[in-house]
């Protein structure tokens, strides 16, 4: 487990910059999607876990008393901090910390979240445990990721082509696994939400070594027609689009 966190330290720590950006981790209908699944409340404290560079922290901080935000990346929290400064976010703390050993006591937090970032977790079994732990009686977890439909093919290539767009990457799980995780973790299940974004090729190209880009690109290539209408692959606009499958998760 620690080399891979230690690969997730070295990569999120490269990317830092790039995370402060991006248009699909500060997507507002997302965003406003898991507002409203952890249903906040004034009086609350919130945990945000693997909170990269805040952005599922700081559309909580309206709503709730106080959000804390964990990451296990020094350079992913320097840059959030950084943005609560710009946007005068008064009531966000950042805390370095490991999802497998959160660094809080038990029954601290109304409600944890946990954005598009399970799918680098070395153990999400003992993730969920740990965020089970530090949440309340009746608290609430909501989380967003990456995930994949019950398709062998498209399960091992989506999980293939993302390892090789960031080698931390350890799974992205299908609907039943996620059900069958959080039950055996101590949760009820309230929802599973699947949803799909018809995306670019590059948004699994960019970022990734010369050598991983074009290993995704001789993946695309080589797919039969099967294959290309599995994972939707078409060209739009000079440029090669497929499907990537998410899932939204409301428990407590």
């Amino acid at each position: 487990m620690k080399i891979l966190e230690q690969s997730a330290q070295r990569i999120f720590g490269e990317r830092s910059e790039f995370y402060t950006t991006s248009l699909v981790h500060k997507d507002p209908q997302v965003l406003a999607r898991v507002i409203e699944l952890a249903a906040p409340q004034a009086n609350w404290l919130a945990l945000d876990v693997a909170t990269g560079a805040g952005h599922t922290a700081f559309a909580l901080a309206p709503y709730v008393n106080d959000v804390v935000c964990v990451d296990i990346t020094l350079e992913m929290l320097a840059e959030a901090d950084k943005l609560a400064h710009e946007r005068a976010i008064a009531n966000t703390r950042f805390c370095l910390g490991d999802v497998h050993a959160l660094p809080f006591g038990e029954g601290v937090f109304h409600v944890v979240t946990c954005r598009r970032a399970a799918h680098h977790f070395a153990d999400v079994r003992r993730a969920l445990r740990e965020m089970k732990r530090v949440l309340r009686g009746g608290g609430r977890l909501v989380i967003d990721d990456r995930s994949v439909p019950d398709d062998d093919f498209v399960d091992a290539c989506m999980n293939e082509m993302d390892r090789l767009h960031d080698e931390s990457h350890v799974r992205e799980y299908r609907i039943g696994e996620w059900r069958r995780m959080l039950e055996s973790s101590g949760f009820t299940v309230d929802l599973i939400e699947p949803y799909v974004k018809h995306l670019p090729l590059t948004s699994l190209t960019n970022n990734a070594s010369s050598k991983n880009a074009q290993k995704i690109g001789e993946i695309i290539s080589n797919l039969n027609d099967d294959q290309m209408k599995a994972l939707n692959v078409v060209k739009k606009d000079s440029q090669i689009y497929l499907n990537q499958w998410y899932v939204m998760l409301s428990a407590h």
